[in-house]
């Protein structure tokens, strides 16, 4: 028996399953890349609700203080320097705003949207010098383009994705990320160039296809198909520095989409929970860049979409 600060007795022998929980929560951690996915998704569902771990910490302490255990207190400082390793960073604050700075809004508008002038105001007061917009239909096109124009005269829109900015377009075109499966039309995929005061850069607005949580597991092969399509566009990209501003219907955390995020740096700063609307908890909407910093991302009020605006603000290199 350990005496703690002269009250109450943590007892060594007690706790074991929570140290047992928590030494498996910290190896769901560490190695999360060494789940298999085993033909229903598992490692992808783990990695797309990760920094949730760390709410399983919190009860497993909760517990361990409540069973007076020494031992399950000990084993508890493992997921805790795991999470702060993996996801502290993201609490921090971001550096000061610098003269290269680019702002940056990412939206899926939702093609549900019974508010697009609503909508487009949320986005333009948040003074972002790019706006990105999915799920665009032709029925609130104009809505959007009316709203936007005195702020951002530059526009450029493929299929139901589009694009905003302050600075001139040039180049753009259509993205092809179709699944080979997906037979109907199916247009998610624009790259323009931007012709900012710092330089051109190369701006890419995407959807990627969405994932399922159905009996069978979590089917997201079409989301995965469409990653590596656009990651070998990016791949290929000629210019040097890349922005990325989407809809990619997975974390950064997720397998899915490594065939972007090891080639494009992500948000240093911010979690930016943006899916659901009504109760976010995972961020599908991501902001990335090559040859850039995304030094922090947040949320902004939310709109008639499903989903939250983010912003980001990214330092050119």
């Amino acid at each position: 028996m350990v005496r703690v600060g002269g009250e109450g007795w943590f007892d060594r022998t007690r706790g074991r399953v929570i140290a047992a929980s928590a030494v498996a929560a910290a190896g769901l951690l560490v190695f999360h890349r060494a789940v298999p996915d085993s033909g229903v998704g598992a490692g992808s569902l783990l990695e797309s609700f990760l920094p949730w771990l760390g709410a399983v910490v919190v009860v497993l302490l909760v517990l361990a203080l409540l069973r007076r255990s020494a031992v399950a207190l000990v084993a508890l400082l493992l997921p805790g320097a795991a999470w702060t390793y993996l996801f502290g960073g993201l609490l921090l604050p971001a550096s000061g705003a610098g003269p290269r700075d680019l702002v940056v809004v990412q939206h899926n508008v939702s093609d549900e949207n019974t508010d697009p002038e609503g909508t487009a105001r949320v986005l333009a007061d948040a003074g972002p010098d790019l706006i990105a917009l999915q799920e665009l239909v032709p029925g609130a096109l104009p809505a959007y383009r009316r709203a936007l124009a005195a702020d951002y005269p530059h526009h450029a829109v493929r299929g139901t994705v589009g694009l905003w900015s302050r600075y001139p377009l040039a180049d753009a075109r259509h993205v092809d990320i179709k699944p080979r499966e997906v037979t109907e039309s199916w247009s998610r995929g624009l790259r323009a160039v931007v012709r900012t005061p710092h330089g051109d850069i190369a701006a890419y607005v995407a959807h990627l296809p969405s994932v399922r949580l159905r009996a069978g597991g979590f089917a997201s092969a079409r989301r995965d198909e469409s990653a590596r399509l656009l990651g070998r566009a990016v791949a290929a990209e000629e210019l040097d520095t890349v922005v990325l501003l989407g809809d990619l219907n997975g974390t950064v955390d997720d397998r899915g989409l490594a065939p972007l995020t090891r080639r494009m740096n992500v948000a240093e700063r911010g979690f930016a929970l943006s899916f659901p609307a009504a109760f976010p908890v995972a961020r599908i909407d991501q902001v990335m860049a090559r040859s850039a910093t995304v030094e922090r991302i947040g949320t902004l009020p939310a709109t008639g979409s499903d989903h939250l605006p983010v912003v980001a603000r990214i330092t050119l290199g």
